[in-house]
Protein backbone atom coordinates (compact mmCIF):
# COMPACT_ATOMS: atom_id res chain seq x y z
CA UNK A 1 0.00 0.00 0.00
CA UNK A 2 1.62 3.49 -0.83
CA UNK A 3 1.19 5.82 1.91
CA UNK A 4 -0.66 8.50 -0.94
CA UNK A 5 -3.30 9.40 -3.13
CA UNK A 6 -3.34 12.53 -5.03
CA UNK A 7 -6.54 13.57 -5.53
CA UNK A 8 -7.52 15.83 -8.69
CA UNK A 9 -10.11 18.16 -9.33
CA UNK A 10 -10.94 19.50 -12.99
CA UNK A 11 -7.78 17.90 -13.96
CA UNK A 12 -5.22 19.71 -11.50
CA UNK A 13 -4.13 18.58 -8.35
CA UNK A 14 -6.21 19.59 -5.89
CA UNK A 15 -4.55 17.58 -2.35
CA UNK A 16 -3.19 14.61 -1.04
CA UNK A 17 -4.45 12.19 1.34
CA UNK A 18 -1.57 10.53 3.71
CA UNK A 19 -1.68 7.81 5.57
CA UNK A 20 0.63 7.22 8.32
CA UNK A 21 0.29 5.39 11.59
CA UNK A 22 1.29 8.70 13.50
CA UNK A 23 1.17 12.04 13.68
CA UNK A 24 4.94 12.51 13.04
CA UNK A 25 4.53 13.09 9.41
CA UNK A 26 2.38 16.33 10.12
CA UNK A 27 4.44 18.74 10.41
CA UNK A 28 6.82 18.37 7.38
CA UNK A 29 3.18 18.17 5.31
CA UNK A 30 2.21 21.37 6.73
CA UNK A 31 5.83 23.16 6.16
CA UNK A 32 4.49 22.85 2.15
CA UNK A 33 2.56 25.48 3.03
CA UNK A 34 4.62 27.99 4.04
CA UNK A 35 2.74 28.57 7.29
CA UNK A 36 5.96 30.04 9.31
CA UNK A 37 3.85 33.10 8.72
CA UNK A 38 0.63 31.57 9.37
CA UNK A 39 -1.86 31.71 12.22
CA UNK A 40 -3.41 27.83 12.90
CA UNK A 41 -7.20 27.41 14.27
CA UNK A 42 -7.65 23.46 15.25
CA UNK A 43 -11.17 23.25 15.57
CA UNK A 44 -11.99 19.99 17.12
CA UNK A 45 -14.83 18.54 19.39
CA UNK A 46 -15.11 17.79 23.09
CA UNK A 47 -14.42 13.95 22.77
CA UNK A 48 -11.18 13.98 20.30
CA UNK A 49 -9.70 17.49 21.96
CA UNK A 50 -8.86 15.42 25.38
CA UNK A 51 -7.26 12.90 22.98
CA UNK A 52 -4.91 14.51 20.38
CA UNK A 53 -5.72 18.73 20.49
CA UNK A 54 -2.46 19.14 22.23
CA UNK A 55 -0.16 16.71 20.55
CA UNK A 56 -1.00 18.58 17.14
CA UNK A 57 -0.72 22.20 19.00
CA UNK A 58 2.41 21.24 19.85
CA UNK A 59 3.47 19.88 16.81
CA UNK A 60 2.04 23.06 15.01
CA UNK A 61 3.04 25.74 17.68
CA UNK A 62 7.00 24.62 16.12
CA UNK A 63 6.34 25.94 12.96
CA UNK A 64 3.73 28.97 12.30
CA UNK A 65 3.70 31.77 14.00
CA UNK A 66 0.27 31.38 16.15
CA UNK A 67 -2.02 28.37 17.03
CA UNK A 68 -5.21 28.68 18.86
CA UNK A 69 -7.92 25.57 19.29
CA UNK A 70 -11.71 25.90 19.09
CA UNK A 71 -13.67 23.45 20.71
CA UNK A 72 -17.42 22.69 20.30
CA UNK A 73 -19.50 19.86 22.09
CA UNK A 74 -19.16 16.68 20.18
CA UNK A 75 -22.16 15.28 18.14
CA UNK A 76 -24.99 16.19 15.38
CA UNK A 77 -26.49 18.40 17.19
CA UNK A 78 -23.61 20.80 17.09
CA UNK A 79 -23.99 20.91 13.33
CA UNK A 80 -25.59 24.50 13.53
CA UNK A 81 -25.00 27.95 12.28
CA UNK A 82 -24.54 28.49 16.09
CA UNK A 83 -21.37 26.93 16.49
CA UNK A 84 -20.27 28.09 13.19
CA UNK A 85 -20.81 31.65 14.68
CA UNK A 86 -18.91 30.58 17.61
CA UNK A 87 -16.37 29.85 15.36
CA UNK A 88 -16.23 32.99 13.64
CA UNK A 89 -15.86 35.22 16.83
CA UNK A 90 -12.50 33.42 17.67
CA UNK A 91 -11.48 34.08 14.20
CA UNK A 92 -12.06 37.56 13.80
CA UNK A 93 -10.86 38.57 17.53
CA UNK A 94 -7.31 36.78 16.85
CA UNK A 95 -7.62 38.55 13.45
CA UNK A 96 -7.48 35.16 11.13
CA UNK A 97 -7.14 36.35 7.41
CA UNK A 98 -7.65 35.01 3.93
CA UNK A 99 -3.77 33.54 4.42
CA UNK A 100 -4.39 31.79 7.31
CA UNK A 101 -5.27 28.03 7.91
CA UNK A 102 -7.47 25.92 10.08
CA UNK A 103 -7.20 22.25 10.74
CA UNK A 104 -10.21 19.59 11.15
CA UNK A 105 -9.65 17.42 13.77
CA UNK A 106 -12.10 15.01 14.46
CA UNK A 107 -14.70 12.99 12.99
CA UNK A 108 -17.40 13.87 10.45
CA UNK A 109 -19.42 16.87 11.73
CA UNK A 110 -15.90 18.75 13.18
CA UNK A 111 -14.82 18.14 8.94
CA UNK A 112 -18.41 19.55 7.73
CA UNK A 113 -18.37 22.35 10.09
CA UNK A 114 -14.73 23.32 9.79
CA UNK A 115 -14.88 22.91 5.77
CA UNK A 116 -17.84 25.26 6.25
CA UNK A 117 -16.28 27.87 7.92
CA UNK A 118 -13.51 27.65 5.68
CA UNK A 119 -15.67 28.24 2.40
CA UNK A 120 -17.46 31.32 4.25
CA UNK A 121 -14.93 33.00 6.74
CA UNK A 122 -13.69 36.19 4.68
CA UNK A 123 -15.13 34.52 1.21
CA UNK A 124 -12.64 31.58 1.92
CA UNK A 125 -9.76 30.12 3.66
CA UNK A 126 -7.25 27.18 3.69
CA UNK A 127 -8.28 23.97 5.78
CA UNK A 128 -6.53 20.61 6.38
CA UNK A 129 -8.47 17.33 7.03
CA UNK A 130 -7.07 15.39 10.06
CA UNK A 131 -9.83 12.82 10.30
CA UNK A 132 -9.79 10.95 13.69
CA UNK A 133 -12.65 8.48 13.26
CA UNK A 134 -13.01 5.39 10.89
CA UNK A 135 -16.70 7.03 8.78
CA UNK A 136 -14.47 10.47 8.59
CA UNK A 137 -11.23 8.93 7.17
CA UNK A 138 -13.01 6.54 4.46
CA UNK A 139 -15.83 9.33 3.68
CA UNK A 140 -16.31 12.51 4.49
CA UNK A 141 -13.26 14.20 4.95
CA UNK A 142 -12.23 13.30 0.88
CA UNK A 143 -13.86 15.41 -1.26
CA UNK A 144 -14.63 18.98 -0.28
CA UNK A 145 -18.40 18.39 0.86
CA UNK A 146 -19.07 20.81 3.58
CA UNK A 147 -22.19 21.36 4.96
CA UNK A 148 -24.29 22.36 8.74
CA UNK A 149 -27.76 21.21 9.40
CA UNK A 150 -30.42 24.10 9.50
CA UNK A 151 -33.69 22.99 12.07
CA UNK A 152 -35.30 20.00 10.96
CA UNK A 153 -33.02 19.56 7.42
CA UNK A 154 -29.64 17.82 7.66
CA UNK A 155 -26.92 19.44 5.66
CA UNK A 156 -28.95 22.12 3.98
CA UNK A 157 -27.09 24.34 4.00
CA UNK A 158 -23.27 23.93 3.06
CA UNK A 159 -20.67 24.51 0.29
CA UNK A 160 -18.06 22.91 -2.13
CA UNK A 161 -14.50 23.62 -0.38
CA UNK A 162 -11.63 21.28 -1.10
CA UNK A 163 -8.75 20.37 1.91
CA UNK A 164 -5.82 21.31 1.51
CA UNK A 165 -4.68 17.86 3.03
CA UNK A 166 -6.10 14.71 4.18
CA UNK A 167 -4.01 13.56 6.65
CA UNK A 168 -5.03 10.17 8.26
CA UNK A 169 -3.43 8.66 10.92
CA UNK A 170 -4.31 5.16 11.61
CA UNK A 171 -3.83 4.69 14.77
CA UNK A 172 -6.81 6.80 15.76
CA UNK A 173 -8.69 3.94 15.61
CA UNK A 174 -7.30 2.54 18.48
CA UNK A 175 -9.36 4.80 20.49
CA UNK A 176 -12.27 5.14 19.26
CA UNK A 177 -15.61 3.66 20.68
CA UNK A 178 -16.32 0.69 19.32
CA UNK A 179 -20.09 1.78 18.61
CA UNK A 180 -18.72 4.47 16.74
CA UNK A 181 -16.02 1.91 15.01
CA UNK A 182 -19.31 -0.03 13.93
CA UNK A 183 -21.16 2.82 12.41
CA UNK A 184 -17.75 3.84 10.25
CA UNK A 185 -18.67 0.35 8.89
CA UNK A 186 -21.73 1.16 7.20
CA UNK A 187 -20.21 3.79 5.11
CA UNK A 188 -16.86 1.10 4.28
CA UNK A 189 -19.71 -1.32 3.35
CA UNK A 190 -21.33 0.71 1.14
CA UNK A 191 -18.55 1.04 -1.43
CA UNK A 192 -17.97 -2.27 -1.86
CA UNK A 193 -22.04 -2.88 -2.59
CA UNK A 194 -21.83 -0.13 -4.90
CA UNK A 195 -18.49 0.02 -6.66
CA UNK A 196 -16.33 -3.18 -6.10
CA UNK A 197 -17.35 -6.84 -5.33
CA UNK A 198 -14.27 -8.01 -4.69
CA UNK A 199 -13.69 -5.45 -1.44
CA UNK A 200 -17.10 -6.57 -0.04
CA UNK A 201 -15.71 -10.68 -0.47
CA UNK A 202 -12.74 -9.25 1.28
CA UNK A 203 -14.96 -7.17 4.07
CA UNK A 204 -16.52 -10.52 4.81
CA UNK A 205 -13.73 -12.94 4.89
CA UNK A 206 -11.89 -10.30 7.48
CA UNK A 207 -14.63 -9.74 9.97
CA UNK A 208 -12.27 -10.57 12.81
CA UNK A 209 -9.56 -8.87 11.86
CA UNK A 210 -11.17 -5.39 11.47
CA UNK A 211 -13.03 -6.06 14.38
CA UNK A 212 -9.88 -6.32 16.16
CA UNK A 213 -8.74 -3.55 14.83
CA UNK A 214 -5.84 -5.09 12.95
CA UNK A 215 -3.50 -2.06 11.77
CA UNK A 216 -2.58 -4.01 8.59
CA UNK A 217 -6.05 -5.33 7.55
CA UNK A 218 -7.67 -1.63 8.42
CA UNK A 219 -4.82 -0.06 6.08
CA UNK A 220 -6.01 -1.85 3.37
CA UNK A 221 -10.03 -0.85 4.52
CA UNK A 222 -8.99 2.71 4.61
CA UNK A 223 -7.08 2.93 1.27
CA UNK A 224 -8.88 0.91 -0.74
CA UNK A 225 -12.21 2.89 0.59
CA UNK A 226 -10.06 6.14 -0.11
CA UNK A 227 -9.30 4.61 -3.98
CA UNK A 228 -12.95 4.36 -4.35
CA UNK A 229 -14.02 7.44 -3.68
CA UNK A 230 -11.09 9.01 -5.43
CA UNK A 231 -12.27 7.74 -8.43
CA UNK A 232 -16.15 9.04 -7.86
CA UNK A 233 -14.94 12.63 -6.70
CA UNK A 234 -12.55 12.99 -9.46
CA UNK A 235 -15.31 11.90 -12.51
CA UNK A 236 -17.47 14.72 -10.78
CA UNK A 237 -16.18 16.71 -7.82
CA UNK A 238 -19.72 18.57 -7.21
CA UNK A 239 -21.96 15.74 -7.41
CA UNK A 240 -24.09 16.85 -11.03
CA UNK A 241 -23.57 12.81 -11.68
CA UNK A 242 -22.37 9.80 -10.58
CA UNK A 243 -21.24 11.46 -6.91
CA UNK A 244 -24.49 10.23 -6.54
CA UNK A 245 -24.23 6.81 -5.96
CA UNK A 246 -22.26 7.36 -2.84
CA UNK A 247 -26.17 8.63 -1.37
CA UNK A 248 -26.74 4.74 -1.60
CA UNK A 249 -28.71 4.17 1.86
CA UNK A 250 -28.64 8.19 3.05
CA UNK A 251 -32.19 8.97 1.72
CA UNK A 252 -33.56 6.43 4.05
CA UNK A 253 -30.80 6.80 6.55
CA UNK A 254 -30.75 10.88 6.78
CA UNK A 255 -34.62 10.33 7.27
CA UNK A 256 -34.04 7.98 10.66
CA UNK A 257 -31.72 9.78 12.19
CA UNK A 258 -34.27 12.90 12.08
CA UNK A 259 -36.91 10.66 13.08
CA UNK A 260 -34.77 9.03 15.65
CA UNK A 261 -33.74 13.08 17.01
CA UNK A 262 -29.92 12.09 16.40
CA UNK A 263 -30.11 8.93 18.95
CA UNK A 264 -28.25 6.74 16.67
CA UNK A 265 -24.69 7.20 14.65
CA UNK A 266 -24.87 7.95 11.47
CA UNK A 267 -23.39 4.93 10.36
CA UNK A 268 -25.77 3.15 11.61
CA UNK A 269 -28.82 5.20 10.10
CA UNK A 270 -27.01 4.14 6.77
CA UNK A 271 -26.90 0.49 7.69
CA UNK A 272 -30.85 0.44 8.48
CA UNK A 273 -30.98 2.61 4.65
CA UNK A 274 -28.78 -0.01 3.01
CA UNK A 275 -31.08 -2.18 4.28
CA UNK A 276 -34.25 -0.70 3.26
CA UNK A 277 -32.71 0.29 -0.43
CA UNK A 278 -31.59 -3.05 -0.92
CA UNK A 279 -34.88 -4.46 0.07
CA UNK A 280 -35.90 -2.16 -2.84
CA UNK A 281 -33.55 -3.84 -5.42
CA UNK A 282 -34.42 -7.12 -4.44
CA UNK A 283 -38.76 -6.23 -4.74
CA UNK A 284 -38.04 -4.93 -8.27
CA UNK A 285 -35.61 -8.08 -8.79
CA UNK A 286 -32.49 -6.64 -9.20
CA UNK A 287 -31.05 -8.69 -6.49
CA UNK A 288 -32.51 -12.37 -5.15
CA UNK A 289 -33.27 -13.00 -1.96
CA UNK A 290 -29.77 -14.81 -1.05
CA UNK A 291 -27.95 -11.59 -2.28
CA UNK A 292 -30.52 -9.62 0.19
CA UNK A 293 -30.11 -11.79 3.19
CA UNK A 294 -26.62 -11.64 2.53
CA UNK A 295 -25.83 -8.04 2.46
CA UNK A 296 -28.20 -8.18 6.44
CA UNK A 297 -25.64 -10.82 7.72
CA UNK A 298 -22.94 -8.72 6.46
CA UNK A 299 -24.09 -5.51 8.35
CA UNK A 300 -24.96 -7.23 11.31
CA UNK A 301 -21.79 -9.01 11.44
CA UNK A 302 -20.00 -5.98 12.13
CA UNK A 303 -22.46 -4.58 15.15
CA UNK A 304 -24.44 -2.98 12.50
CA UNK A 305 -27.97 -2.06 13.61
CA UNK A 306 -30.89 -3.87 10.60
CA UNK A 307 -33.90 -3.45 12.54
CA UNK A 308 -34.97 -0.33 14.48
CA UNK A 309 -37.80 0.60 16.77
CA UNK A 310 -40.17 3.19 17.75
CA UNK A 311 -40.62 4.79 14.20
CA UNK A 312 -43.33 4.69 11.68
CA UNK A 313 -43.31 3.92 7.64
CA UNK A 314 -45.12 7.16 7.51
CA UNK A 315 -42.91 9.09 9.26
CA UNK A 316 -39.98 8.49 7.68
CA UNK A 317 -41.44 9.22 3.96
CA UNK A 318 -42.72 12.43 5.85
CA UNK A 319 -39.17 13.14 6.30
CA UNK A 320 -37.72 12.10 2.78
CA UNK A 321 -40.01 14.75 1.98
CA UNK A 322 -37.14 17.30 3.48
CA UNK A 323 -34.40 15.97 1.98
CA UNK A 324 -32.20 17.84 -0.18
CA UNK A 325 -32.26 15.52 -3.08
CA UNK A 326 -35.52 16.33 -3.67
CA UNK A 327 -36.40 17.67 -7.20
CA UNK A 328 -39.42 18.97 -8.19
CA UNK A 329 -41.34 16.24 -6.36
CA UNK A 330 -38.65 13.56 -7.13
CA UNK A 331 -36.11 11.88 -5.80
CA UNK A 332 -34.03 9.20 -6.85
CA UNK A 333 -32.77 6.22 -4.83
CA UNK A 334 -29.91 4.42 -5.31
CA UNK A 335 -30.62 0.85 -5.85
CA UNK A 336 -28.63 -2.65 -6.61
CA UNK A 337 -28.28 -4.18 -9.93
CA UNK A 338 -25.83 -6.24 -8.18
CA UNK A 339 -22.85 -6.12 -5.47
CA UNK A 340 -20.91 -3.86 -7.21
CA UNK A 341 -23.14 -2.29 -9.34
CA UNK A 342 -25.98 0.09 -9.04
CA UNK A 343 -29.30 2.02 -10.41
CA UNK A 344 -31.52 4.46 -9.88
CA UNK A 345 -34.70 3.96 -8.70
CA UNK A 346 -36.86 7.68 -9.71
CA UNK A 347 -39.87 8.45 -7.62
CA UNK A 348 -42.36 11.14 -7.69
CA UNK A 349 -43.59 12.09 -4.53
CA UNK A 350 -46.92 14.13 -5.71
CA UNK A 351 -48.33 11.79 -7.36
CA UNK A 352 -46.95 8.64 -6.08
CA UNK A 353 -48.85 5.47 -7.71
CA UNK A 354 -50.03 2.99 -5.07
CA UNK A 355 -48.29 0.19 -5.83
CA UNK A 356 -44.70 2.31 -5.85
CA UNK A 357 -46.07 3.66 -2.37
CA UNK A 358 -46.39 0.15 -1.03
CA UNK A 359 -43.06 -0.51 -2.11
CA UNK A 360 -41.62 2.19 0.00
CA UNK A 361 -43.63 0.77 2.91
CA UNK A 362 -42.64 -2.23 2.82
CA UNK A 363 -39.42 -1.22 2.59
CA UNK A 364 -39.75 0.71 5.81
CA UNK A 365 -41.65 -1.84 7.52
CA UNK A 366 -38.01 -4.17 7.15
CA UNK A 367 -36.36 -2.38 8.95
CA UNK A 368 -39.14 -2.18 11.95
CA UNK A 369 -38.51 -4.12 14.55
CA UNK A 370 -42.88 -3.88 15.11
CA UNK A 371 -43.06 -4.89 11.66
CA UNK A 372 -40.28 -7.34 10.84
CA UNK A 373 -39.90 -9.66 7.97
Amino acid sequence: MDNIIQINNEGEHAYDIIFSDSFNLLKSELEKFNIEKKRICIVTDSNVASLYANEIKSLVDMICKQCIVVQFNAGELSKRQETVNKIYEVLVKKKFDRKDILIALGGGVVGDITGFVAATYMRGIDYVQVPTTLLSQVDSSIGGKTGIDFKDHKNIIGAFKMPKLVYINLNTLKTLPEREFNAGMGEVIKYGLIMAEDFYEYLNKNIAKIRSRDLETLSNVVYMCCRLKKVIVEDDPYEKNVRKILNFGHTFGHAIEKCKGFEYLHGECVSLGIVAASYISYKIKQIDSDTFNSIKNTLASYGLPIAVSGIKANDILREILNDKKMHSGYITFIVLKHIGKVNFYKVNFHNMPEDEKELLINAIETITIENPQ
